[in-house]
């Protein structure tokens, strides 16, 4: 007996990406030429997408899938930890996938877990909105953890900076002003604004004036946050991003400690930044916190055991995911739009006052 075809199968005949076809076969835009050519391959390969439509229309669950950038991060894995006791709690089974941060495979993974006919979904995503739209116009249940998809590339009239703040206000229930956002998907975020706002007031305090933000994907609202907290005008040299990796954000951080020798504090945004910034201080022997304070967002079991121990914006990673879990797993009623976890800025050793 022939093997079925799938929706990668489709993708790969047609020359196209997974989201593409889910686009096409959704109803979603998409040229006429591509949709003739995914209508075609997909009539030829005999492919039959419907098994997710038959699933929501009977009312029955296809299980519920987790994605995660890293399933090695401590914060994802404490995020996955609660996702799963709520699931086991409720007998629900859970698919987990790892997408590297890459947008492609996302695509993919999302393209293959219709495919399987799971109906309910948590990500903490990496792809954009035009990523997410096919799986949410087939039905799908999806609830954002962590953060939002960003804007497509091709909104012109947004920027990063100024959609972040427009996902700040949207999370805190307060118009912005500008076109709402597409995707009908709730979320369970941290108070990232309340967090990195602190973290800079104690800075301040202990009177640090030329304080660097460290980025990774997914920060755009801390990076809003801290822009915010440290005032403007913002020095655009002292907020610095990097691409997901380890060696980026190593490369990140020691490009800005050796660039800018008047910096005398650091927020890093996440724990693979926090461990570069640690890391590459020490291979400049810039002596913590003598030299340069930190503060990383993330408390990571390693953070304490550091010498010295980090001070850190602690967010509920478990308490996230479980959240997360029981808003997916809601079934009628009215979903709240947004749910906001508070931070606590846990100080230890990793700052001191500046030195003139």
């Amino acid at each position: 007996m022939d093997k079925r075809a799938t929706i990668k199968d489709v993708a790969e005949a047609a020359g196209v990406g997974v989201a593409t076809v889910s686009r096409v076969l959704s109803g979603g835009s998409a040229s006429p030429r591509t949709r003739e050519r995914v209508l075609a391959v997909a009539a030829q390969l005999d492919y039959r997408p419907s098994a997710l439509g038959r699933n929501l229309r009977q009312r029955r669950t296809g299980g519920m899938g987790l994605l995660v950038p890293d399933l090695t991060d401590t914060f994802h894995a404490q995020l996955a930890e609660g996702v799963l006791a709520c699931a086991r709690a409720a007998g629900e089974p859970v698919v987990l996938g790892s997408t590297a941060g890459d947008p492609e495979q996302e695509s993919e993974l999302i393209g293959m877990l219709l495919e399987q006919s799971v109906d309910r979904l948590i990500a903490v995503p990496s792809g954009d909105e035009d990523t997410w739209a096919p799986a949410i116009r087939a039905g799908m249940t999806v609830v954002f953890a962590d953060r939002l998809p960003a804007r497509p590339s091709s909104d012109e009239d947004d920027d990063p900076a100024a959609t972040a703040v427009n996902d700040l206000m949207l999370l805190d229930g307060v118009s912005s002003g500008s076109r709402p956002r597409p995707l009908d998907a709730p979320s369970v975020v941290a108070d990232d604004r309340a967090g990195i706002r602190t973290a800079v007031r104690y800075l301040r305090g202990l009177g640090h004036r030329r304080i660097a933000f460290l980025g990774g994907p997914g920060h755009d609202r801390r990076a809003a946050a801290f822009g915010a907290a440290v005032g403007a005008p913002v020095d655009e040299e002292l907020v610095v991003f990097a691409t997901g990796s380890r060696d980026s954000a190593y490369a990140a951080a020691s490009g800005l400690f050796q660039s800018r020798p008047d910096l005398s504090a650091v927020v890093a945004g996440g724990n693979v930044l926090g461990e570069a910034a640690v890391l590459a201080a020490r291979e400049l022997d810039l002596r913590v916190p003598r030299d340069i304070s930190l503060v990383m967002y993330d408390d990571v079991p390693w953070a304490e055991l550091c010498s010295p121990p980090l001070t850190v914006i602690a967010q509920p990673g478990r308490d996230m995911g479980y959240r997360a879990a029981e808003l997916v797993l809601r079934s009628g009623g009215r979903r709240p739009r947004g749910v906001m976890l508070p931070t606590e800025l846990i100080i230890r050793g990793s700052c001191g006052p500046h030195r003139q």
